[in-house]
């Protein structure tokens, strides 16, 4: 049990993490706006609500990563998702053209990369997890080769693409909080909500996968299945990003070890909502800047990879260190 000191320093920092995330919505929504509030409101609160399904999908599916593989430099990007999402763009251009792709039905588009990413997941983690417990290492280097895989067929495909087609399929690999579908929106809303009511009830579960396999054996939790569930669910989770935006590697990483900082527990009671704030303030406070005061003079995913990928290095270098 945390004693009383730490708990109200833990809801005092929550709270300030929701009035930062609110405030940071307020400012999306009014600052610099002018004419129609009728047109500005609906057209910003669209894009607003898929800044925020997008942060919370990204935060927990690698909170939940971190917690099932107990290493805090994972994320499901490293197990090859987002390069199995280059090589759906890429085959499906090169097979029917960019303009076809281009005309289909955003919801058909959705609904391709769901199955596709979660056939993969399915087989990839029934033998990773499955049985006997797979060495950590291992599943890096699994994940690692099939990321390669994907990454050298993409590659292939992309050399006897058209090169006015290849300037298509380039705009649909980088990840833009800019264009997201709005026809997406409802569907993947109804998706995020019912995987983080499923989290939601799994929450002293997850508290115990942290302790590890042994002890979560011991401690009468059905192991194997709760992992299983649980990845699927990360699978879903990022399928759901990225379909709406584009591939994200190293965000999650980033607001999650933020979260683990600023919050001092390791109950996912806590760590879950938090890193989910955390990342909706990086969205939505970064397209503020990026479109309120720098006029669209720079491209937020790329600010995000970089201080990721920063983050990604500096916990590799500790973690060596020690």
């Amino acid at each position: 049990m945390l004693p009383e000191s730490s708990k109200r320093k833990i809801t005092l920092r929550l709270s300030l993490l929701a009035l930062m995330a609110l405030a940071a919505a307020a400012l999306f929504m009014t600052l610099g706006a002018r004419g129609n509030w009728g047109f500005v409101l609906p057209f910003r609160g669209a894009k607003l609500a898929g800044l925020v399904l997008v942060a919370v999908a990204i935060a927990l599916a690698t909170v939940v990563f971190q917690t099932i593989t107990r290493n805090r430099i994972l994320t499901p990007a490293i197990m090859g998702f987002d390069a199995l999402y280059a090589l759906i763009q890429t085959v499906l251009v090169f097979t029917l053209g960019a303009v076809r792709v281009s005309g289909f039905d955003p919801r058909i588009m959705f609904a391709v990369e769901l199955v596709m990413m979660l056939g993969f997941a399915a087989l990839l983690y029934r033998w990773l997890f499955g049985g006997a417990a797979r060495s950590l290492h291992l599943l890096l280097l699994v994940g690692i080769i099939f990321g390669t895989f994907f990454r050298a067929i993409a590659g292939l495909f992309q050399r006897l693409i058209d090169p006015g087609e290849f300037l298509v399929l380039q705009d649909r690999l980088f990840a833009s909080f800019n264009g997201i579908d709005e026809t997406l929106l409802s569907t993947a809303a109804l998706i995020i909500v019912a995987s983080v009511a499923v989290l939601w009830r799994m929450l002293p579960v997850l508290d115990v996968l942290a302790l590890g396999r042994e002890h979560a054996i011991a401690l009468g939790v059905p192991q194997d299945r709760m992992v299983a569930i649980a990845l699927i669910l990360v699978t879903i989770l990022v399928a759901v990003s990225t379909a709406l935006v584009g591939p994200v590697s190293f965000f999650g990483l980033l607001v999650a070890n933020l979260a683990y900082l600023i919050l001092p527990s390791a109950r996912h009671a806590v760590i879950l909502p938090g890193a989910a704030l955390i990342a909706m303030i990086c969205l939505i406070g970064g397209q503020v800047i990026l479109e309120r005061v720098l006029s669209y003079g720079g491209v937020l995913a790329v600010v995000i990879e970089f201080i990721g990928g920063i983050v990604f290095l500096v916990l590799v270098i500790r973690g060596a260190a020690r």
